[in-house]
């Protein structure tokens, strides 16, 4: 499909009948207003010495996860993991806090962690909009803190991260947030006005990007506290898109995959690292090195810069250009960006068993 469509309005009126394109673009509101409502978090005296946290949560219900597991690394004192799948480690005890995170409420791995936290004696703590592990939560001890979004679990990241933050700060797990999160706003909103969907291909670097994305695969590298931004460019590409994508970090790209990169037929690779200038020095090093073994077997790459001064912030921003680069490489592939009918096909089919 020509990319003048990433131009052309009457194209996402006909893809995007749900509205995606808003919810992408609103990020930067969705995470001012879920920041404000989660100051009313409040956690329990009895959850206040954990020995250590397990988050747990599927999908796009999964990622606010990631990025607090990610900055706890650099900022807090207690080990913080992050759990996909059905089953809890067998060290979780009455010292584990166990935090759930379902959109929906209604995740089945999620569920049976969550009841599997609550059999071991742990102190449970959950964040979705409802459905059964709202009653779980009430019935095992402190309510499920509740946000109320009209969209897709990968679109309310805003709302998962947000109070994920806000539990962090109480449990120690990162540092005071607020000037960070302020200045992710800032950045984000700043971004739209370059990004947006009203900024013309010829000025706008994430359409230019889609559109040299396209029938290529893109492999998606990240590295320090953007690893994560990384992995939520590729499930992006895949969910808005229709579209594969390849998830690699630094530096353990340069301890395997490198070897690879001439084999089998490299022409559709396109490589977009993510990167910022306050990364380790080493890794710095990494990025420069790894393109030019790129170039030496002829893979097309680039370079996407994150923007703040914070962790969060250039965590967001890359985030923030990926959801776009994703939601423009949908209309190119004609595909309607906010069905995921393979998903719910499958949940359909285990359903029934």
């Amino acid at each position: 499909m020509s990319a003048d469509v990433l131009d052309d309005r009457a194209t996402v009126d006909r893809l995007d009948r749900d509205g995606m394109l808003a919810r992408i673009e609103a990020l930067p509101e969705q995470c001012e207003e879920a920041w404000q409502h989660a100051a009313d978090l409040r956690l329990p005296e009895s959850h206040a010495d954990v020995r250590d946290v397990i988050l747990v949560g599927m999908g796009g219900s999964a990622i606010a996860g990631d990025l607090l597991r990610s900055l706890s690394l650099r900022l807090g004192s207690k080990p913080v993991q992050l759990i996909r799948g059905y089953d809890l480690p067998a060290s979780v005890g009455e010292s584990t806090l166990v935090v759930a995170c379902s959109h929906s409420g209604n995740t089945e791995e999620t569920l049976s962690a969550f009841q599997q936290a609550i059999e071991a004696g742990a102190r449970t703590f959950a964040i979705t909009t409802g459905g059964e592990l709202k009653q779980l939560a009430e019935a095992a001890g402190p309510p499920a803190f509740l946000y109320t979004y009209d969209g897709e679990p990968r679109s309310a990241i805003g709302h998962q991260l947000m109070t994920l933050l806000a539990l962090g700060q109480q449990l120690g797990l990162v540092e005071q947030q607020n000037t960070a999160v302020a200045e992710a706003v800032e950045l984000m909103k700043a971004q739209r006005s370059e990004l947006g969907f009203d900024s013309p291909s010829a000025n706008n670097p994430a359409k230019q990007l889609a559109a040299r994305l396209h029938e290529r695969v893109p492999v998606i590298v990240g590295a320090g506290v953007l690893e994560q931004a990384a992995y939520r460019w590729k499930t992006q590409i895949n969910e808005n898109a229709d579209s594969w994508a390849i998830n690699e970090t630094l530096p353990e790209l340069d301890h395997n995959s490198i070897v690879g990169f001439g084999l089998p037929d490299v022409s559709r690779l396109h490589v977009v690292f993510l990167r910022h200038a306050s990364l380790h020095p080493r890794l710095l090093l990494r990025y420069g090195a790894t393109a030019e073994a790129l170039d030496k077997v002829g893979v097309a790459h680039e370079t996407v810069e994150a923007l703040g001064s914070s962790a969060l912030a250039q965590m967001l921003t890359a985030i923030y250009h990926g959801d776009l680069t994703s939601y423009y490489l949908g209309l190119l592939n004609d595909v309607h960006p906010s069905s995921v009918r393979p998903i719910d096909d499958l949940k359909a089919k285990l359903s029934e068993r």
